[in-house]
């Protein structure tokens, strides 16, 4: 009988700009701070990510390098560990120690924060579990708010041939390719990669699937609470403003490039905002400033987003690979209504259906009510939606809904909020919790995160010791439930709502019509 191959990993390697040497703790060897493209300061603000430069000799990478510049929000579940800066774009990656293997499978972290906030440096993004489940994983920064969405009239005519506007969306690109390039010096497979992230960051798995220039550098795509086929923050053009959509990006840029006194739309006016001091540039822009005439966010740039994620799969351009998405239980939204009229208003014909899925006791709490209408409609719903279409399509696809509350948080919260899943799924738990950190979250941080690790080697999340998680069918509605009580797969208690949404948001495939069904 053959003996497992047992690879001893090296805490130096050789990648294609020079030498790294990492540090090795518990099993676990890890690369920090690996620049993966050129600072995007300068005259390479809001331009393309450039190639890093070589160096010579060994390269220390046992230090995070700064998380991408940002206003940092405020009770940030996933606080930053280093203080934001403008030059970011860094790499980090884990290996175990000694691999069973010679072409580990790779998993590739996009951080969440409402595409304004976020990084890849705080603690709960650890990637050391992974690592001690036989995987390479890796996290990147990628440029946030005015920094990694912006564009400018005057940007347009610089470099015509360019794309413009999604920076952020251009780091992911060559975050991947940077991956092609040198994950196998690490012990990595190229061939076997799973891209995934949370919120934003899922959103952004999303993107990737669906842009023509990340196609075949990812395998398969795990979303978390990130939506589903239409944009996570709504449709927006770069140049142009369509009905149905918000201004266009360089409406956007314009107002901002005014309010800090730069008029124009020539070099000398985008000489005078690369000057503008990065404090200036993310001044009132967070998560909690979502919305402003000058809110900086994703758009259809025609390059590197050409069309929605739902028109890419309805013609057949999206990734045909295996996916993994769900929500949390009180997951994110944002109300639009101050009365139960207002909330009910959208459901038309189904009102009164509506009132008794959502009010079912008759209280008329119009928060409480909002609230679920809301996380229905931007997490729940989206999720399920996309892996109905794709399982139409033939494609391999799990729904999961994080219901679990650590127990230390069972009395403050309903539900599992939006990102919580987050050191559960990393297990991190011991970070996020420390103290009050009980068994019951130890062993769903452990079940969760075997999961991941099962999906990312062989596009299915079963494995021995796990309750079996059912590919989705549209026929059964199953989900994986991370309940109080343990994963559990069982048929969508949250059907009947989730339906009704889907007639607002998805007329088509509510009625037949569409992939869906």
């Amino acid at each position: 009988m053959a003996l497992p191959l047992i690879c001893t990993a090296s805490d130096e390697v050789k990648i294609d700009t020079g030498r790294l040497k990492g540090a090795t703790k518990d099993g676990v060897t890890s690369f920090k701070g690996i620049p993966f493209a050129a600072p995007p300061v300068g005259d390479l603000r809001w331009r393309p990510p450039q190639p890093a430069k070589p160096w010579s000799g060994v390269r220390a990478a046992t230090e995070f390098a700064s998380d991408c510049m940002q206003k940092p929000f405020p009770g940030d579940a996933a606080p930053l560990g280093t203080p934001p800066a403008e030059d970011c774009l860094y790499m980090n990656v884990w290996i175990p120690e000694k691999a069973a293997s010679a072409k580990m499978a790779v998993m590739v972290w996009i951080y969440g924060g409402g595409f304004v906030n976020g990084g890849s440096s705080p603690a709960v993004y650890d990637g050391s579990q992974f690592a001690k489940r036989g995987v390479v994983f890796v996290s990147f920064n990628y440029r946030v708010g005015r920094f990694g969405f912006f564009a400018h009239p005057a940007l347009s005519k610089e470099n015509p041939s360019e794309p413009h506007g999604n920076y952020a969306f251009m780091d992911q690109v060559a975050a991947l390719k940077w991956v092609q390039r040198n994950i196998k010096a690490f012990g990595g497979d190229a061939g076997n990669v799973t891209l995934f992230g949370e919120s934003a960051g899922g959103g952004s798995v999303i993107t990737m699937m669906t842009s023509p220039m990340a196609k075949g550098l990812i395998h398969k795509a795990i979303v978390e609470s990130g939506g589903g086929l239409a944009p996570l923050l709504g449709l927006r053009y770069l140049n142009r403003t369509e009905p149905g959509a918000m201004p266009s990006a360089e409406t956007a840029g314009v107002a901002f490039a005014k309010s800090v006194g730069v008029d124009g739309d020539d070099a000398a006016a985008l000489a005078a905002l690369r000057k503008l001091p990065a404090e200036q540039v993310t001044a009132g822009l967070n998560m909690a400033t979502m919305g402003t005439p000058t809110y900086a966010g994703p758009m259809i740039d025609g390059k590197v987003v050409v069309e929605t994620p739902d028109q890419a799969y309805s013609a057949g351009r999206g990734a045909k690979i295996p996916l993994m998405i769900g929500a949390n239980s009180a997951d994110i939204g944002f109300p639009r209504g101050r009365t139960m009229e207002e909330l009910l208003a959208p459901f038309g014909a189904d009102r009164e259906k509506a009132q008794k899925a959502y009010d079912p006791d008759g209280a008329g709490k119009v928060m409480e009510v909002g609230v679920k209408i809301a996380a229905d409609q931007m997490m729940v719903e989206p999720a399920r939606y996309t892996v109905r279409v794709l399982a139409a399509l033939g494609q391999p696809a799990y729904e999961y809904r994080f219901s679990y509350v650590a127990e230390s948080m069972r009395k403050q919260w309903a539900g599992a909020p939006h990102a919580t899943e987050i050191p559960f799924v990393f297990d991190t738990v011991a970070a996020r919790y420390g103290k009050d950190l009980a068994q019951a979250d130890r062993d769903i941080a452990q079940a969760a995160n075997a999961y991941w690790v099962n999906f990312a080697k062989t596009g299915n999340p079963n494995g021995r010791g796990l309750q079996e998680w059912p590919v989705y069918s549209p026929k059964t509605d199953m989900i994986m439930d991370f309940a109080l009580t343990g994963p559990v797969a069982k048929p969508d208690p949250l059907r009947e709502r989730l339906d009704l949404i889907e007639r607002i948001s998805h007329p088509a495939a509510a009625s037949g019509g569409g992939n869906a069904r």
